[in-house]
């Protein structure tokens, strides 16, 4: 039997503003297994990112429960038990790249040797090996953003959590960046949830595609990808990916479907 990370058991998350509630998510049920790669795609302000918030205890349901290898969100964050990846790099500009991948390290009291060797393995990892003298305004927005993969790869984490970390960036670039990452995904067996307003991309990266309603977020449909593990970009064409393309556009159909 698959071994489940991540298990959500009716969220609800209301905020309180100015103008009154905003009901973000409703009764989200979801379990994502060891080693899956999720994608949630959904229209803007779906609750794809909040969802994802809430798992990094950034956010605090309002109702239900989540748990990520059996422990509550806060106690799961305290035991180091994922890397969370932002859709901007966020690199800071006086530091090197090695420097802006070595800062959680620093803050969590790794020794300067044991710095250097995680450094140099995750710059391997997403091929920036070379690179971890420049300064980020010296590489591309790609490179950057292979930076901020490997800072949340620093520490080692058996969980990656992804907010459209390629959604700037142009489609060639993107192309690289997506086989780079089921590279890396196929190297270190994380699990990883990832978040995309893309369906191909949903499509051509994920064991699991996870598709949301429009506010307030609810999952419409769940489905589980046939695709091999081994996907060359020409996959995009096979009948097989069409036809999960084609699920995935009927369950956000379906989403805009609810009162």
């Amino acid at each position: 039997m698959p071994e489940p990370v991540i298990s959500a058991q009716g969220i609800d998350l209301t905020f309180q503003t100015a103008d009154g509630p905003v009901h973000a998510l409703k009764d989200v049920n979801l379990t994502i297994d060891r080693g899956d790669f999720v994608s949630f795609i959904g229209p803007s302000g779906c609750g794809k990112t909040t969802f994802l918030r809430t798992i990094a205890a950034l956010e605090t349901p309002t109702g239900g429960r989540i748990s990520i290898n059996g422990q509550a969100p806060d106690e799961a964050r305290r035991a180091r038990a994922y890397g969370y990846v932002f859709q901007a790099p966020g690199l800071y500009p006086w530091r090197t790249i090695s420097g802006n991948i070595a800062l959680p390290l620093e803050i969590m009291g790794f020794s300067r040797a044991e710095r250097a060797e995680r450094v140099a393995r995750v710059l391997d990892l997403v091929e920036l090996s070379g690179f971890g003298g420049k300064y980020p305004w010296q590489l591309s927005g790609g490179m950057q953003q292979r930076a901020s993969i490997a800072r949340a790869l620093s520490f080692d984490a058996d969980i990656l959590l992804m907010d459209e970390p390629f959604g700037a960036l142009d489609e060639i670039v993107r192309d690289r960046l997506n086989r780079a990452l089921l590279g890396l995904w196929a190297k270190t067996r994380k699990t990883i949830a990832f978040v995309t307003h893309s369906i191909p991309e949903a499509v051509y990266l994920s064991t699991k595609i996870v598709v949301m309603s429009p506010r307030p977020g609810r999952i419409t449909r769940v489905i589980d990808s046939p695709l091999p593990r081994h996907r060359p970009l020409e996959i995009r064409d096979t009948p097989e990916f069409i036809d999960i393309a084609q699920q995935v556009r009927e369950g956000l159909r379906l989403g805009h479907s609810y009162d």
